[in-house]
């Protein structure tokens, strides 16, 4: 029977624990959207992790959704992300970034020359985002056409490319959270007709065509794929019509290319695991109709995760934020120690305070 603790391998790389650091923005990338000398220390103390997921980080200058994110786009990006994949190397851990475009979550002060944000549809998203302003209401988007999307998917090929050049294991795909993926997908958001719209197999068109280039260029075995079937991420959409329709073609889809792993938003992003009023979705029927690994993120206690793995409905289990305020996380669920409290105040953006600061257990 698998243990939480047991090691697994994914794809081409080889895990020493089942526990995952999920991807975590926190506003705190230097001039040039660099990660900086704080990241690197950030990263190497959470390096105990069976894999980190390295916060999401744009594609392109176009990509940028918030202010002071990193990207993985420029020579300068890829070096600043090499000082932190050679730290979490060199403490043993193994680590991937995840791969960013936001799409209509962004804010035209954030975007060369002023452009409003691009996405499947010009219906502009309720959300909010962080500027030099503050927070402030999303900018309305401009519907990419057709001719475009060859050169979005060259984007995240590029930027994958990068992602192992700067000493990356490897790359997550993300497709969850209402980012641009997800805006092509779901039905309450892809408005437009044509190759790209309209049917599910056209709505996952642009996703597949994105992985078929990442795992073209880096292998399969280096790639993951998020998904986040009924989130609507503060409101920033509704779910799909039929996500159980949806996700069950994204899936098998998604399965004979021999990912590294899926990785599995359960529920509401950071709320709860089946919200209320939304469609629900047999997490089960998706696991089995993907033969690879499989990890699950969204609520999970230290008990839930043993149970998880234990029972095979989960390969490997993503922890958010019990990994900001506790880097030696494992070590804490091994022991089934207390946790360190999050100081949700220093969540995004600053300096150390509540970033590098949270204290490991003695001895």
């Amino acid at each position: 029977m698998p243990h939480l603790f047991d090691p697994i391998r994914i794809g081409d790389i080889e895990l020493a624990n089942r526990i995952v650091m999920a991807p975590l923005t926190r506003n705190r990338a230097i001039a040039g959207n660099c990660a900086g000398p704080l990241t690197v220390e950030y990263y190497r103390q959470r390096a105990s992790a069976g894999l980190i997921i390295a916060e999401a980080s744009q594609i392109s200058p176009m990509a940028q959704g918030y202010l002071d994110t990193p990207g993985i786009h420029s020579a300068e990006q890829v070096a600043a992300w090499r000082a932190v994949t050679d730290a979490v190397h060199a403490a043993g851990g193994k680590i991937v970034l995840q791969l960013w475009h936001v799409g209509r979550i962004s804010h035209s002060s954030l975007l060369p020359g002023g452009a409003a944000p691009v996405s499947s549809t010009a219906r502009v998203s309720n959300a909010m985002t962080f500027t030099r302003d503050g927070f402030v209401p999303v900018s309305a988007p401009r519907a990419l056409r057709d001719d475009e999307l060859p050169g979005l998917v060259e984007d995240y090929r590029r930027a994958a490319r990068n992602a192992i050049d700067a000493g990356f294991d490897g790359v997550e795909v993300h497709a969850a959270n209402t980012y641009l993926l997800e805006q092509f997908l779901r039905d309450s958001i892809n408005d437009r007709s044509g190759p790209y719209g309209g049917s599910v197999a056209n709505r996952a068109r642009l996703l597949l065509e994105v992985v078929r280039a990442v795992t073209g260029e880096i292998g399969a075995g280096r790639t993951g794929v998020r998904l986040s079937p009924q989130t609507t991420f503060g409101g920033t959409a509704a779910p799909n019509s039929d996500p159980q329709a949806l996700y069950g073609h994204v899936v098998e889809q998604l399965a004979p290319f021999g990912l590294a792993y899926l990785h599995l938003i359960e529920g509401e992003t950071g709320g709860p695991r089946q919200p209320e009023g939304a469609p629900p979705v047999d997490y089960a029927a998706l696991r089995r109709a993907f033969p690879g690994p499989w990890m699950v993120n969204n609520g999970y206690t230290r008990e839930l995760a043993l149970t998880a793995v234990a029972d095979g409905r989960a390969d490997l289990v993503a922890f958010g934020r019990p990994f900001i305020s506790n880097p030696d996380l494992v070590r804490r669920l091994r022991e089934d120690a207390p946790l360190n409290e999050l100081r949700a105040d220093r969540l995004y953006g600053g300096g150390a305070e509540g970033y590098t600061d949270y204290p490991a257990l003695a001895g």
